[in-house]
């Protein structure tokens, strides 16, 4: 006869043998398997010719599955020679993460010392929480192709002379090469219906004709002609390194000032 500890012995084998996941000691530390990280949607640019280069991707929004990131560089004609990136995560104080306007929560690899009409190959890979790796994305650019600054800043409209409106700006502080690497410029105006009494109420801008686009200028003052006296108008300019290289900036924040009444 078989006694009660061999029995209890055997149940507890059996029980074992069932797979239980409420016994199996990975399955309880880690929860429910998750899948593997999602492939990093890559961007690139370059806010500052030729030495401010990153890339940038936005941060999974599945929050309870923390990703890092692997990100290297190289040129396309030399795959030997590999470097890393500087990588920025999101939330970061650094000055680059704040130049950019967008709400994403956004990771960004810094390239260093890229050289001039060369071609490279950026290379981001998600790596999960228990090491593996997830989904890889390449990306390939020449700088000159990927320029593209920051909208210029401090935007300010006066009276200028003989009942005209004087537009000036500053450039973006983050091209810093203004002096060998200068930007022309692009403005946008709009007219719109409210009044100097809506203007002062701060009612929502109602727009009344196209956008007149202007330019491009190189120096960052416009003195405007012609604005209907009375009427309200909406400025915004963006900058666009000299010799068209990439593309225009973004527009900058908006300004709109009523133009100067006929006396």
């Amino acid at each position: 006869m078989m006694g009660q500890s061999s029995v209890l012995l055997i149940a507890c084998w059996i029980f074992l043998a069932s797979g239980s996941p409420s016994l199996d000691p990975l399955k309880s530390a880690a929860g429910p398997a998750s899948g593997p990280p999602p492939r990093p949607e890559v961007r690139c640019r370059c806010a500052g010719y030729p030495n401010q280069t990153l890339c940038l991707w936005s941060e999974p929004s599945r929050q309870s599955v923390p990703t890092r990131y692997i990100a290297t560089y190289r040129e396309r004609n030399k795959p030997s020679v590999i470097q890393h990136c500087r990588l920025v995560p999101p939330g970061s104080s650094s000055s680059v993460l704040n130049s950019s306007s967008s709400p994403e929560k956004l990771w960004l690899c810094l390239l260093d010392d890229l050289k001039l009409y060369t071609d490279y190959v950026v290379n981001v890979t998600s790596v999960g929480p228990r090491g593996g790796s997830g989904a890889t994305q390449l990306t390939s650019f020449m700088v000159e192709d990927i320029v593209k600054p920051d909208p210029p800043v401090e935007l300010r409209v006066s009276k200028g002379v003989s009942r005209r409106l004087a537009v000036e700006w500053s450039p973006p502080p983050t091209w810093s090469n203004l002096e060998v690497f200068p930007l022309k410029y692009r403005l946008r105006y709009q007219r719109s219906q409210r009044s100097q009494r809506s203007l002062r109420s701060q009612r929502s801008l109602r727009p009344a004709d196209h956008p007149v686009d202007l330019g491009p200028y190189e120096s960052t003052r416009v003195e405007l002609p012609g604005l209907a006296a009375g009427r309200t108008y909406r400025f915004q300019v963006c900058a666009m390194e000299l010799l068209g290289l990439g593309e225009c900036s973004a527009w900058s924040s908006p300004v709109e000032v009523l133009a100067p009444r006929r006396r």
